[in-house]
């Protein structure tokens, strides 16, 4: 990939998390940008508002007329694709056909990245958090960083920050690299497991959170996933520094010094001393250099905790003033679907979440329960794809009946076709609680109408994000002060 010829850029699927964040940067750059996504969305959205064209229907003839006309040709265009997108799409297929250049965006971010010292965050949850909270420090620190994110950081209302030396050009970066000025660019990234993506990184300092089962379609089975993890630690610099969750080293197969953190375990980084008040975790975190007193963390729940602990041990590492930790920390706002307050009142409270895994869940839930003891907790739950509900419905069940009232939504598909036998029926029968129900999208404010509610808690990563506006109006009307 030669950025120096590129002029144009083109995304299949677009409006994904991780797509959307490269799609910034380069438009950011001054390159066209334009893409193709299944659905609108409020990031497509927010997408066409900064000037990047989307379209939302499939249109081959669009392509080949601007590759005919001349003016897209294989210098000058790039294209990225998420394999989320199927491998029959009709854009997908004409690209291939025609031999242009596709790229994995995992591919591209590999390349951005290579030349920079990259903080990778790796984990099957708590990535999104901990890269942002290590992000927000870094930037309290006055150090210029750049970050593609999982999500939106509310601190920031962006997926993607661009730093002062990744907007250099090629040429700019050698002139100031002979002239003997420092040009390598910190760049922090969410390194997703998704189909192996993480493996096109290479990072200075990578961070593993959590290692539970999940994408078993892509996997197979978790030794599997054990593997591919290991392999992403492995492929640290020479001299790179892997941080990781104390929960996650017996299945590893790593060769060589880390740092570890936890909340339960010792670890070279831990929260002791931990009190919780309306909701603000205050803690002691102990380090290897001794003991950093009386934090407080800006986001509820005690797995946000934990991963403040990565924060602060790359930070660490990093050599950052405790005083600018110390401020990130109790400044940090969290990200859009993390633990999201839509509403804090004495009459009630309604919390988005993105958990879509079962610890996740567990997670989410207990944290909810350990603020609000004694409240009814009515979580809504949207399972995302056929195949992680088969693969972990025993998990999920039981995650489920932590709650006093669940209501379950039909499973979104995203990419998968159904699969036979597996529905949101079949996690409600396994579930042991007996306020428990299935209900159409539709006529889910109708059932709200019907229940006192007291903490109303929306769970899932699938378009379940579109029921929370109204949601929050309805809870607004009838429990407003």
């Amino acid at each position: 990939m030669n950025l120096s010829q590129t002029q144009y850029c083109y995304f299949l699927g677009i409006g994904g998390i991780g797509m959307s964040a490269l799609a910034r940067y380069f438009n950011a750059l001054g390159k066209v940008v334009s893409g193709y996504d299944k659905t609108p969305s409020r990031l497509t959205s927010e997408l066409e508002k900064e000037g990047i064209n989307v379209h939302y229907d499939e249109n081959p003839e669009m392509i080949r007329t601007r590759i005919s006309s001349g003016e897209w040709t294989k210098e000058n265009l790039l294209v990225v694709y998420t394999p989320a997108v199927p491998k029959s799409h009709s854009e997908y297929v004409l690209f291939i056909g025609l031999g242009l250049n596709i790229n994995k965006r995992s591919e591209v971010l590999g390349m951005l990245t290579a030349h920079s010292m990259t903080i990778a965050v790796a984990g099957t949850h708590g990535k999104t958090t901990t890269s942002s909270l290590i992000t927000h420090i870094l930037i309290n620190a006055g150090m210029d960083c750049s970050a593609f994110l999982g999500g939106i950081t509310k601190n920031y209302h962006t997926n993607f920050i661009l730093g002062k030396t990744l907007q250099l050009k090629a040429e700019d970066s050698q002139q100031l690299s002979a002239a003997g000025q420092p040009v390598r660019n910190t760049i922090v990234v969410e390194a997703d497991e998704y189909d192996r993506s993480f493996l096109s990184l290479h990072p200075s300092i990578s961070v593993i959170t959590s290692l539970d089962a999940d994408h078993l379609d892509i996997y197979g089975n978790k030794d599997q996933m054990d593997k591919s993890y290991s392999q992403f630690a492995s492929q640290l610099q020479p001299g790179g520094k892997l941080i990781i969750n104390k929960s996650v080293e017996d299945q590893l197969s790593y060769i060589g010094l880390y740092l570890s953190y936890s909340v339960t375990k010792m670890a070279d980084f831990r929260a002791i001393n931990i009190s919780i008040e309306n909701g603000i975790y205050t803690y002691d975190i102990a380090t290897p250099a001794g003991v950093l007193e009386k934090v407080s963390l800006g986001l509820p729940g005690l797995h946000n905790v934990e991963n403040s602990l990565a924060a602060v041990a790359v930070a660490y590492h990093m050599n950052v003033p405790e005083k600018f930790i110390r401020k990130a920390l109790t400044s940090f706002e969290g990200v859009q679907r993390r633990f999201d307050y839509q509403l804090k009142s004495g009459k009630i409270i309604f919390i988005d979440d993105y958990a879509h895994h079962p610890e996740e869940l567990r997670a989410c839930i207990s944290s909810v329960k350990q603020i609000y003891p004694g409240r009814k907790l009515t979580g809504i739950f949207q399972p995302h794809l056929f195949s992680r509900t088969r693969d972990f419905a025993e998990g999920f069940s039981q995650s489920l009946d932590l709650l006093d009232e669940c209501i379950l939504l039909d499973i979104y598909p995203a990419r998968e076709l159904p699969i036979e036998g597996v529905s949101s029926g079949m996690l409600l029968n396994k579930m042991k609680s007996k306020n428990k129900m299935v209900c159409p999208r539709e006529n889910l404010i109708n059932e709200l109408k019907s229940r006192k509610l007291e903490i109303v808690l929306t769970l899932g990563a699938g378009d379940i994000d579109m029921l929370v506006n109204p949601i929050k109006e309805f809870l607004m009307k009838e429990y407003g002060d």
